[in-house]
């Protein structure tokens, strides 16, 4: 030895400092960081205080904005909407409900008596005996019901066709301008809200039922006349509240997003344990997409509940599970980020669990990458690079993928995962290509054959 007498610290094969001494450094800092803590006691109370409110008030935000988003998504995009009542047409339920309204209309509209009247002029002029003729003049009954069943077969083959499922698209898609009206109060003529219900005009099937009535020989539907009737699509005594809420909701619902995330990030800010923070404000979150999911749940049992006498309770039910579809998808996708954000800081933390996992991951990927450079692959420049900007390009990478989920029209539940795997994918990669302090791995005029410098 030379100069001193202290020895060397001891090197792990792969030129790593020695494990035992880091866990010393990380105990010591620990110990530093409980002191520095019981010090500043009571700021940090205060600071978490704080950071408490703002997460939770980020949370009931978030619930909000979800809401929110969803509303003004079926008031102002039309495709959103079409894609939100269309799959309406071929539910049995919403076909048996329209077919039974639709043919109570025609009814309504073909004079029976004047047919029985005809019928039994009829039989007179043949010189019908008296007993048959007063046959004939108690045949109201029966070809009411008759007329009944030919219209209701003739309106359940017009809404079972795909051509129904094509004009109930058109026809929504040409109302769409209307929902707004429909939740802001104002009357329409396809779509209105009157007597706390929101209601279609079906009359444009009865024009077709019409026409396949006189085709099928049935002549006194040609006297038919226009008719507009309407086809309820929700009804309740709290329709008028729940228009002004979605009125509200209309308007700040492009705001509601960004002050939530700006809430939650404050929160975060504040607080003395960042990570924690962020690790509180997913949960929190993810709470409140679990609470409204909840909500969305009983409210459904609820509305079934106070439906009208003799409403069709399918009918009902599969218009709001229809109306509600995307919005649930958009609680489950906030909920997935919510979670995959709570594990991300979890796992970058100092716990055991996570340091452990840390290790064993970046283990793996040098072992993976000692066998690629045996093999002749040469990092060079861009191992060194990687190296040098790692933590930028690790705040890179998370960018791209938050600019992703926040400019994605409707992410779903599965985009916010496949995002999270590419995310995981692009730091598996930024690990592998990390050379280390190491000049060129590779580079076999430069490194030994463990990657040290080679000695004399």
């Amino acid at each position: 030895m030379t100069g001193s007498d202290t020895p060397p610290p001891e090197r792990r094969p792969d030129g790593e400092p020695d494990r035992a001494r880091d866990r010393e450094l990380e105990e010591l800092h620990r110990r530093v960081r409980e002191l520095e803590s019981a010090r500043h006691e009571p700021k940090h109370r205060l600071r978490a205080l704080g950071s408490t409110l703002l997460i939770i008030l980020a949370s009931l935000l978030a619930l909000l904005a979800v809401v929110a988003v969803w509303a003004n998504s079926i008031v102002r995009d039309t495709d959103r909407y079409v894609a939100t009542v269309a799959p309406l047409a071929s539910n049995p339920d919403i076909q048996q409900a329209v077919t039974t309204r639709v043919t109570d209309a025609v009814i309504a509209q073909i004079d029976v008596d004047g047919l029985v009247k005809q019928l039994s002029d009829a039989a007179a002029e043949k010189g019908v005996p008296p007993k048959l003729a007063d046959l004939v003049d108690n045949l109201d009954g029966p070809i009411t019901s008759g007329l009944k069943d030919l219209i209701s077969g003739t309106v359940m083959r017009v809404v079972s066709s795909s051509a129904f499922e094509t004009a109930w698209k058109n026809a929504n898609r040409r109302a769409h301008s209307a929902v707004d009206k429909a939740l802001t109060g104002s009357s329409d003529s396809v779509v209105q809200l009157k007597d706390d219900q929101v209601a279609i005009d079906v009359g444009p099937i009865v024009a077709q039922v019409k026409d396949r009535l006189v085709d099928a020989g049935l002549t006194v539907a040609s006297k038919i006349p226009a008719v507009h009737t309407d086809f309820v699509v929700v009804q309740g005594k709290d329709v008028g509240k729940i228009k002004t809420y979605m009125r509200i909701l209309e308007i700040v619902g492009n705001w509601l997003p960004i002050i939530a995330v700006l809430v939650a990030a404050a929160g975060v800010f504040v607080a003395a344990h960042r990570r924690r923070a962020l690790i509180g404000a997913a949960i929190g979150v993810f709470l409140a997409m679990v609470l409204l999911g909840v909500v969305l749940t009983v409210f459904r049992a609820v509305y079934l509940d106070h439906l009208p006498p003799h409403t069709n309770e399918g009918a009902a039910g599969a218009i709001y599970d229809a109306l509600v579809r995307f919005l649930r998808s958009s609680v489950r996708a906030v909920g997935a980020l919510a979670l995959v954000t709570a594990i991300g800081a979890f796992f970058v933390g100092p716990s055991r669990p996570a340091v452990l996992t840390r290790h064993f991951f970046s283990k793996g990927i040098g072992a993976g990458r000692d066998v690629a450079v045996g093999a002749g692959l040469r990092l060079g420049p861009v191992g060194r690079f990687v190296h040098r900007f790692k933590l930028w390009i690790g705040v890179a990478i998370l960018a791209v993928a938050a600019i992703v989920l926040f400019t994605w029209s409707y992410p779903t539940m599965a985009v916010v995962l496949w995002t999270a795997v590419i995310v995981l994918a692009a730091f598996g990669i930024r690990e592998f290509l990390d050379t280390g302090d190491r000049a060129d791995m590779g580079d076999t005029g430069d490194t030994g054959p463990q990657g040290e410098p080679k000695t004399a």
